[in-house]
C-alpha cells in the first residue's frame, strides 16, 4: 500500500499544482516533497483525526430510528439532523481552506478535534430536539476541519504524482471509521444505550488530540511553515475569487457534487430505514449491508487510487462511468414491481454506491492540479463543498417526500413511499451531470 507507484520510473502524467508564489530568496532552495517513511508517519497522524471525524459524522446513520424515538420526531425532522450537520460542513469549507492556507493544518486539526468532541458529548446528553440539533451543528463544524487539512499535509510531504493515490487512501481510511460505526457503534448503541455510547465516542478525542499535538510534523524539514507564506497571499476575497474563476476548481466542485451524494445520503441517514422498513430486513441484516457499502467503498478507493496515480486521463472516464452506473442501478431498483427488489439487486446497488465516495475525490484532484500551491486549501475547500451540498439537498428531499406520502400518525414508511422518495436523487444527478459536461469542455479548452 505504501509502495511507490510505477509512474515514478516514467514521465509523470498527473499535473502538479501550479505555483505563482514569488521565487525563494537568493541562496535558498525549497526541497521537493520527499515522500518516504516520514511522509507516511505525518499522514498517519493527520488521518487519525479524519477517521475520528467520520465516526462522529456517520454515527447518526445507525442511530436514526433510535433518534426518532428519543426525540419523538418524524422523517423531516430526523433528516434535519444530517442536513444541518452537512450544511455547516459545506459552509465551513472555504473558511477552513483559508485557515489551512494561513495557519497550517496542525492547528486546524487540533481545533477540529475539540469541536468534534464537544458536539458529540452534548449530543450524548441531549434529551430534546433543539439542543441535539445544536450539538450536531458543532460536530459538523469540527468535521469540516479534517479532510482538507489531511490533503494539505499530503501535498507538502508527497510528490505530486502520488497525491491522487494518497487522497484515495485518505478516503479509504475514513471508510475504516465508517466501518467502526456500522459494526461497533451499532452494537454498542443497542447493548449499552444512547448516553454511554455517544459519551465514549466523544472521549476518543482526548487520545487523538494528544497524538496530533505531540507527533504531527506538518511539513518536511527545510520547507517553509505552512503559514509562513502569508505575506505573499492575496486578500481573502481575492483569493476566493481567483480560486473560483479557475474552471478546474468549478469542475472539481461539480464532480464532487454529482458523484458523492447518492452513497452519502444512503449511509448517513436513509439507508438503515430503507432496508428495515421498506425491505423488511432485520437491523442486523441492514447493518451488514451498510458494512458492505463501506467495504465496497474501500475497494474502489484502492482501485481508483492506483489508476489515477498512473494517469490523469482516467479521471473523467471514472467520473462519468460511476454516474451512469449509479443512475441505471437505482432506476432498476426503484422500478422493480411492488417496490421490493430481490436481495441480490439491493446488494448490487449498494456495491455500486461504494464507488461514489472514491469517485468524488477526483473532484479534489481537479482542484489541486489547476491551482497554485498557495491557494490549494481554498480551492480544495470550494471543491469539497459540492458533495455535501448535494447530500443536503438529497437528505431533505427524501424526508419531505416520505412525510408527504405517509398518513399522519403512521410510525413507519411504506416501500412505495421510499420508492418515490428515492426518485428525488435524479434531480441533483441530472443537474450535476450537465454542469460536468459543460465545464469539462472549458477545462479542455484552457489546457489546449
Amino acid at each position: 500500500m505504501t509502495a511507490e507507484p510505477a509512474s515514478s520510473t516514467r514521465p509523470l502524467t498527473v499535473p502538479a499544482p501550479r505555483s505563482t508564489a514569488e521565487p525563494a530568496p537568493p541562496g535558498t532552495t525549497v526541497p521537493p516533497p520527499p515522500g518516504g517513511r516520514a511522509a507516511w508517519l505525518a499522514w498517519s497522524v493527520g488521518v487519525s483525526v479524519y477517521i475520528l471525524a467520520v465516526i462522529h459524522r456517520t454515527s447518526l446513520g445507525v442511530a436514526g430510528l433510535d433518534a426518532a424515538d428519543r426525540f419523538s420526531i418524524g422523517a423531516s425532522a430526523l433528516s434535519t439532523f444530517s442536513i444541518l450537520q452537512v450544511l455547516v460542513y459545506a459552509a465551513m469549507q472555504i473558511p477552513v481552506g483559508l485557515l489551512v492556507d494561513r495557519f497550517g493544518p496542525r492547528r486546524v486539526l487540533l481545533l477540529g478535534v475539540l469541536l468534534l468532541s464537544a458536539g458529540q458529548l452534548a449530543f450524548a446528553f441531549s434529551s430534546s430536539f433543539g439542543p441535539a440539533l445544536a450539538s450536531r451543528a458543532v460536530l459538523g463544524c469540527g468535521d469540516a476541519m479534517t479532510f482538507i487539512s489531511v490533503l494539505r499535509i499530503a501535498a507538502r510531504w508527497f510528490p505530486a504524482a502520488k497525491n491522487p493515490f494518497v487522497a484515495q487512501l485518505t478516503g479509504l481510511a475514513g471508510m475504516g471509521g465508517n466501518l467502526v460505526t456500522t459494526v461497533v457503534l451499532a452494537q454498542a448503541l443497542h447493548s449499552e444505550g444512547w448516553t454511554p455510547t455517544f459519551t465514549t465516542i466523544a472521549l476518543l478525542g482526548v487520545a487523538v488530540f494528544a497524538l496530533v499535538a505531540l507527533f504531527l510534523q506538518e511539513a518536511p524539514a527545510g520547507a517553509p511553515h505552512p503559514g509562513a507564506e502569508g505575506a505573499l497571499r492575496p486578500a481573502v476575497g481575492r483569493q476566493i475569487r481567483q480560486s473560483w474563476q479557475e474552471p478546474g476548481t468549478r469542475l472539481g466542485l461539480w464532480v464532487h457534487f454529482t458523484t458523492q451524494f447518492p452513497g452519502n445520503a444512503f449511509g448517513l441517514l436513509w439507508g438503515l430505514p430503507y432496508l428495515v422498513e421498506a425491505q423488511g430486513l432485520s437491523r442486523a441484516e441492514a447493518g451488514g449491508l451498510l458494512t458492505l457499502l463501506v467495504l465496497s467503498n474501500m475497494a474502489f478507493g484502492l482501485l481508483f487510487g492506483r489508476v489515477l496515480s498512473r494517469t490523469a486521463r482516467a479521471r473523467m472516464p471514472i467520473v462519468l462511468t460511476v454516474i451512469a452506473v449509479t443512475a441505471v442501478g437505482w432506476a432498476i431498483t426503484l422500478a422493480w414491481p411492488g417496490g421490493h427488489p430481490p436481495l441480490w439487486l439491493v446488494v448490487g446497488i449498494i456495491l455500486v454506491m461504494g464507488s461514489n465516495g472514491p469517485a468524488s475525490l477526483v473532484g479534489l484532484d481537479y482542484a489541486r492540479s489547476h491551482n497554485p500551491v498557495e491557494r490549494l486549501g481554498t480551492a480544495s475547500g470550494i471543491a469539497n463543498m459540492g458533495g455535501f451540498i448535494g447530500t443536503m439537498i438529497t437528505l431533505f428531499g427524501i424526508g419531505v417526500v416520505l412525510d408527504a406520502l405517509t398518513p399522519a400518525g403512521t410510525d413507519t414508511y411504506s416501500a412505495a413511499a421510499f420508492r418515490w422518495a428515492f426518485c428525488w436523487q435524479y434531480a441533483p444527478l441530472a443537474l450535476g451531470t450537465v454542469m460536468i459536461l459543460r465545464l469539462r469542455r472549458k477545462v479542455a479548452a484552457g489546457a489546449s
